[in-house]
């Protein structure tokens, strides 16, 4: 393995052209700064021309690779497979909508050379549709509120990391219902924040990143992450208990010595049992949907089902 390679992988998706123009932006910006690469093409299951142009791409220049997913994964672990299979002694997985600057690799990879095993991208600004940035706004800080890490201002959904750091990641994670960024995040390693300017790139039509992968990948980062919905559930059950048993005394100091008339309106005994019953119903109902999210990712593991799959050539 060589002690300076640089192992860029390329999370494609219905890139077709993309690819091809982003080899060529890359090649032409590391050669000039005399760093060695190896570009990886990780197909996340697209059904256009794709991966036919990776392949041709990859006969062309013998420091290209291409593979592709069985199916759409989505582009977290897509980056999974790719740091499973690239040689380099760094790496970073890059967008093929050019939102990430090729610049900033280079930067990054001089911040590899002086010794730092994990530098974060972080946008300080970005030129996405104001409902993007809200969601993006209103995510981070969620999940810097409630969850065992903490994402710089504007949030980072990249990572530039040293050897070391992608074997344990090959090793001792399982990508399963988690993300890269994350379990970076997690195992360490005293990560230095590169901020950068992100700009609009070239996917200005509908996004392939949909609402709905972004939920998921939100959820996943949640419950990956965070213990705060089982503590949330044992403090909502301890304070709910207190507040039963004060208004439980309440009521029987009524009973015994007061009366059941409040503001000229005579309460009837039974209101208060059918509150009681809707607001403990819904008190379960709630930490049993919590408690089930965790369930079903502890069945998720012990099937022991791969993350991805990645495709044999003929």
């Amino acid at each position: 393995m060589p002690d300076k390679l640089l192992s860029i992988i390329l999370l494609s998706y219905y890139s077709g052209e993309r690819i091809r123009i982003s080899y060529q932006q890359i090649k032409t910006l590391l050669d000039k700064e005399n760093i060695p690469f190896e570009f990886i093409v990780m197909d996340d299951g697209s059904t256009d021309a794709s991966f036919k142009i990776a392949k041709e791409l990859e006969n062309e220049f013998s420091n290209v690779k291409a593979y592709q997913l069985s199916r759409n994964y989505t582009s977290n672990y897509s980056w999974f497979a790719g740091l499973t299979v690239c040689k380099g002694a760094c790496a970073i997985a890059l967008p093929d909508d050019e939102q990430q600057p090729y610049q900033t690799v280079v930067d990054m990879y001089r911040l590899w050379e002086q010794g730092h095993k994990v530098i974060i991208p972080n946008r300080v600004t970005r030129d996405d549709p104001w409902s993007s940035r809200i969601f993006s706004v209103c995510y981070y800080k969620i999940i810097n509120a409630i969850s065992e890490i903490t994402y710089p201002e504007g949030g980072a959904d990249l990572a530039f990391i040293d050897r070391e750091v992608i074997d344990v990641l090959n090793t001792k994670i399982h990508p399963i219902n988690t993300a890269v960024v994350p379990e970076i995040f997690r195992i360490g390693f005293s990560p230095v924040y590169f901020p950068y300017e992100r700009p609009l790139g070239l996917n200005q039509g509908k996004s392939r990143w949909t609402f709905k992968k972004k939920v998921r990948l939100a959820k996943d980062v949640f419950f990956s992450s965070s213990s705060f919905p089982i503590k949330f559930i044992t403090n909502l059950g301890f304070w709910t208990a207190v507040l039963s048993i004060i208004i439980m005394m309440f009521y029987g100091y009524i009973a015994l010595f007061g009366n059941r008339q409040f503001w000229g309106i005579i309460v009837p005994g039974w209101v208060s049992i059918i509150l009681f019953i809707t607001f403990f119903g819904g008190l379960i109902l709630l930490s049993l949907g919590i408690i089930a999210e965790y369930i079903w990712r502890i069945y998720e593991e012990v099937k022991n089902r791969p993350g991805y799959i990645i495709k044999k050539d003929k």
